[in-house]
């Protein structure tokens, strides 16, 4: 599987310039394409509802949140959700590979496995 140009570049910006809170890529003929940006103001709950609840996704989420210290922070969540592994699951490595700058993973089959709840549990 290729990893298109643009999806580079979104993600380039999305880090750089936390111009969008999500980015939802699928995989069209071999490819890695941008599926859907989330704008900067939406909330976890509009990236969930955003993924289709029986196809696979690969996303990236900017999860902003509190330290125990009280400091603002945030992390980049690379997620692949959904059921059908067969396509996803020998590009997930090459795909994470030509990102730089993921800092946590998550795996889930479906909506359940990615709640607000459990991305906390891997940030703090």
């Amino acid at each position: 599987m290729d990893v298109s140009d643009e999806c580079k570049q979104k993600f380039l910006e999305h880090i750089a310039k936390s111009n969008c809170r999500f980015i939802i890529f699928k995989i069209e003929n071999q490819e890695a394409v941008v599926e859907k940006l989330g704008i900067p103001d939406e909330a976890y709950v509009d990236f969930t509802a955003s993924q289709p609840a029986s196809e696979r996704r690969i996303t990236i989420f900017n999860f902003d949140f509190t330290t125990d210290q009280n400091f603002q922070k945030s992390n980049f969540f690379f997620s692949v959700h959904g059921r059908d592994k067969v396509v996803y699951a020998s590009s997930e490595d090459r795909f994470k590979s030509q990102l730089d700058g993921i800092q946590v993973e998550l795996q889930a089959t479906d909506s359940s496995e990615m709640s607000l709840d459990i991305v906390k549990g891997r940030t703090l």
